[in-house]
């Protein structure tokens, strides 16, 4: 099957734009990894600084899976003169990815035949989605990035064009991920999917049109999600038994998690949620590869690995065997922090100094 790439762009992207104003390009269609056709894509986006004129100076950010192309605003002091993706220097670039709720072409979508897609939208994998950015890439004109860079779904993303696209990345930074999802990252995963599933007002998927939408099993699931960011530690220092101090009776941490539950309802769909989790829970850089060992003894680009110490939702095992498995990997970077998983949005001074670690070795594999 042939593929057409559309070269239609909203907005200005090499210069006069304003930086992180988002934009849009469409993409045509895709063939999925499942043999399914997602037609007429559009991939919402973002940029920062400027491309040079050689081209070479461009990052791509692999945004976590609910993050979106607005870097700052979900991975402060990172992106901006001076900091770890130095704007003076560098071009970054941060797409939404594809299942995604914020512009890029996702469950929440108009179809073709003019109806949100729904529970009609097809199941997603990480290889459709670095896919997707191959092409988003194409229609921008960006042939090789010095840098593909993501935490935990950025970093399974960015291992894909690793493996796939080698003559397309100078390195790559995997930050708090894995080569492979696990039957603990899946079991998990799993019990979010059944609470927003069986929220009575999910509708099969089709709550598009309804007055309420499954907001009460989202909320759930980001409660169970919130608590494997986190540690047990943190959750007990912080909160321990203490009271809530209202008439509710609450303990204080079950307030602190309906707030985490109540912002990402805000910001987020439940169909785009069940979309990017089974496509985590899918990952597998072994799959038709011979395996995760051949596949991770296959990549020839520099690879930065970056693990937290107490990361209980991808531990560190999981970045030891990337580092131990990849010929081109750098010394495994392990960042302590209090945090968890979410240690990578918290630890802003030492997640940058690994990524500016990261530069300096794709700079000099230039």
């Amino acid at each position: 099957m042939s593929r057409e790439i559309s070269h239609e762009v909203t907005g200005a992207w090499l210069e006069g734009d304003e930086p992180g104003e988002r934009k849009f390009v469409k993409i045509g269609f895709l063939l999925l990894e499942n043999g399914e056709v997602l037609p007429d894509i559009t991939i919402a986006y973002q940029t920062w600084g400027t491309l040079n004129e050689a081209k070479d100076n461009a990052i791509l950010i692999n945004h976590a899976m609910t993050g979106w192309s607005d870097v700052p605003g979900w991975w402060p002091q990172m992106v901006g003169p001076g900091l770890p993706f130095d704007t003076d220097k560098y071009f970054i670039i941060c797409p939404n990815v594809i299942g995604g709720c914020q512009g890029s072409t996702g469950p929440s979508s108009i179809a073709p035949d003019g109806k949100r897609y729904g529970s009609r939208f097809p199941i997603i994998s990480i290889r459709d989605m670095v896919n997707a950015e191959v092409a988003f890439s194409d229609a921008l004109g960006i042939d090789k990035y010095l840098l593909s860079v993501g935490p935990s779904l950025g970093g399974m993303r960015a291992l894909e064009w690793a493996i796939q696209l080698p003559h397309r990345v100078g390195a790559i930074c995997t930050i708090g991920s894995s080569a492979v999802a696990t039957g603990d990252q899946i079991g998990t995963a799993a019990i979010q999917i059944r609470a927003i599933k069986s929220d009575p007002y999910f509708n099969k998927g089709d709550y598009y049109e309804l007055e309420r939408g499954p907001v009460e099993g989202m909320g759930i699931a980001r409660r169970i999600a919130h608590l494997t960011y986190r540690t047990e530690s943190e959750m007990d220092v912080r909160f321990g038994r203490q009271l809530q101090g209202d008439e509710t009776g609450r303990y204080a941490v079950e307030s602190y998690l309906d707030h985490q539950a109540d912002k990402l309802a805000k910001r987020f769909d439940a169909n785009t949620y069940i979309a990017l989790t089974d496509a985590m829970n899918s990952h597998d850089v072994g799959r038709d590869r011979g395996g995760v060992v051949e596949a991770l003894q296959s990549i020839t680009v520099p690879v930065v690995v970056v693990s937290i110490d107490t990361d209980r939702l991808f531990p560190p095992r999981l970045q030891v065997e990337i580092s131990e498995l990849v010929p081109t990997a750098q010394p495994l970077i392990s960042i302590n922090s209090d945090f968890g998983h979410d240690g990578f949005l918290v630890e802003a001074e030492s997640v940058g100094a690994a990524i500016r670690h990261a530069l300096d070795i794709a700079e000099k594999s230039r």
